[in-house]
């Protein structure tokens, strides 16, 4: 895998989290008083457009390039893949193909029937020359998710007119859920190009419900494709209103300038529309989040380079504490990296307890720390992120009350850019951070994290996954498995393997799991259809008015 571009996006990623919660705070207040009038002509029941508010900012629509979520969500709007997930649940399905795919005995080809009668936005016809071009463009064109594809796949090619043929490099048992990243999208090869870096930000062409009519720095609208082969949509079309902060938009759904609401409101904000909304007649839609919250660990530093130190970070860390205090019951505790929306998740942190004061001494005292000689450890979080400083100081909290001195932890910041420059350094022996996953598979909860492809017991990981989340975690059993699971097929033996990896994790305690996020969003009332999917996504086509 291409490791700096996998730094790449967590840094594009994280810092679009950290700098829209900084701005949540600093502009709650000056910003309030303009939105109202600024989208008042936007929502509104006499707008037959459904419009819908958020603060995430899209840098491009071309599915080569983009690795953000905003832009993810757009284009699993606008575009079709090969395949999708029924609405609703995580049972994979066919979407521009018309079946799973055909396996090789090796495990090496793809056989892909493809969907005739489908036309792109503009008007060329989809076959299977057009969805090859679409995922070598995502190859060719070195974008920022290209590595995605790049590293797995040998070649792509059409077979027939309707048929695709896709071979491996090496087996990947994810394949299929890979094929649902929605920069993979067919895209029409009559606007768009091969090449290095020739990208078009501003444009989409594909074949999805929706096609682009504007893509403004305030506003973006989609148009219903009126030719579309699949289900049309529910509305008339979709405005999209990007806001400068979470403030501008909770006030905006507050005074119906908008109809939906979604992503990303504070805590405090999704708790004030919470007491209002059995009154105002405002509805909220839940649904369990999948971006990991957790604390990474550097295994090469003093003093965590022992294991009973982190094992007894690790039982220090109260998660209900940490969901009460600082999360408002927004969150769930996590006992993996795994999320427990997957079948192979195994809640294997459960062993250490929550704030188990007790068995951190236990362990402290076994690697000979006491009193007179305590473990100090410095936890390290973002300056940018509000609610991560509130974290570490609840951290701090329960080892100041509970551990008699045995452990001493000391906070420290810094500016989420610097901290992605320097995180695959080991400048940090500890970091808080989040992962939003690319593909709704357990495998990318796990080798992001644990992989490795140069290192040793010694030295740790030096070139990889685990250096690169500064880490340096290196295990040559783990990197094993990860490559077992990685082409075992049989669902039970490669949840066996899971489970496997998911045990020497918390025997080895290279990350910490916390927290998952929940997701959230308001619609105003009268507007129906309305629902997040397990893979986070938000469904324009269903909602009405």
């Amino acid at each position: 895998m291409n490791y700096p571009k996998l730094l790449s996006k967590r840094w594009q990623r994280l810092s679009q989290f950290f700098g829209l919660f900084s701005l949540c705070f600093l502009l709650v207040v000056s910003c309030a008083s303009q939105t109202t009038t600024q989208n008042s002509t936007l929502g509104g029941a006499s707008n037959p457009r459904v419009n819908i508010g958020t603060t995430l900012k899209v840098r491009t629509l071309d599915p080569a390039d983009s690795y953000e979520i905003a832009s993810g969500n757009l284009l699993y709007n606008l575009g079709d893949r090969l395949y999708t997930y029924r609405s609703g649940t995580t049972e994979l399905t066919p979407q521009l193909a018309t079946a799973l795919p055909t396996i090789s005995d090796d495990k090496l080809t793809y056989t892909i029937p493809l969907r005739q009668g489908v036309l792109f936005h503009d008007g060329t016809s989809f076959n299977a020359e057009a969805m090859a071009f679409s995922l070598n463009r995502f190859m060719e064109n070195e974008g920022t998710p290209a590595f995605l594809l790049k590293d797995i796949v040998e070649s792509v090619n059409a077979t027939g007119e309707y048929e695709l043929t896709i071979k491996l490099q090496q087996p990947f048992a994810a394949f299929p859920e890979l094929l649902t990243f929605p920069g993979t999208a067919a895209i029409s090869p009559q606007a768009y190009q091969i090449g290095t870096g020739q990208f078009k930000p501003d444009t989409f062409v594909g074949t999805g419900p929706y096609k682009l009519a504007q893509f403004g720095t305030d506003v973006i609208r989609l148009d219903v494709f009126e030719d579309y082969w699949g289900e049309k949509p529910q509305n008339q079309g979709v405005d999209i209103q990007l806001f400068t902060s979470s403030s501008n938009l909770f006030n905006a759904f507050r005074t119906r300038a908008i109809d939906v609401a979604s992503g990303t409101l504070d805590s405090e904000q999704i708790k004030s529309l919470e007491k209002e909304t059995q009154r105002q007649g405002w509805q909220e839609i839940t649904a369990d989040g999948n971006s990991v919250n957790y604390m990474v660990l550097n295994v090469n530093s003093e003093p965590l380079n022992r294991v009973e130190v982190r094992q007894a970070l690790a039982a220090i860390v109260d998660r209900n504490i940490l969901n009460q205090r600082v999360l408002q019951d927004l969150a769930e505790p996590l006992y993996s990296l795994i999320p427990d929306t997957f079948p192979s998740h195994k809640p294997v942190f459960e062993q250490y307890g929550d704030g188990n004061a007790e068995k951190a001494k236990q362990l402290l005292t076994q690697a000979g720390f006491s009193q007179a000689n305590p473990a100090v450890v410095e936890i390290w979080y973002s300056s940018n992120s509000t609610k991560r400083s509130l974290v570490a100081s609840t951290l701090k909290a329960i080892a100041d009350q509970k551990m008699d001195g045995i452990l001493q932890l000391e906070l420290k910041s810094v500016e989420s850019t610097t901290a992605f420059q320097n995180l695959d350094k080991g400048i940090y022996p500890t970091f808080l951070l989040d992962w939003y996953a690319d593909y709704f598979d357990p495998d990318n909860y796990i080798q992001p994290f644990l992989d490795c492809n140069e290192g040793s017991a010694t030295e740790g990981c030096k070139v990889g996954a685990s250096q690169n989340h500064g880490s340096f975690y290196y295990n040559t059993e783990v990197v094993n498995l990860i490559r077992q699971q990685r082409q075992e097929t049989d669902r039970d033996r490669r949840y066996a393997i899971l489970g496997q990896i998911q045990d020497i994790l918390a025997r080895d305690v290279p990350f910490i799991p916390m927290w998952l996020d929940r997701d959230y969003a308001f619609a105003q009332k009268g507007i129906n259809g309305v629902r997040l999917e397990p893979t986070q996504k938000l469904l324009f086509s269903s909602i009405s008015k």
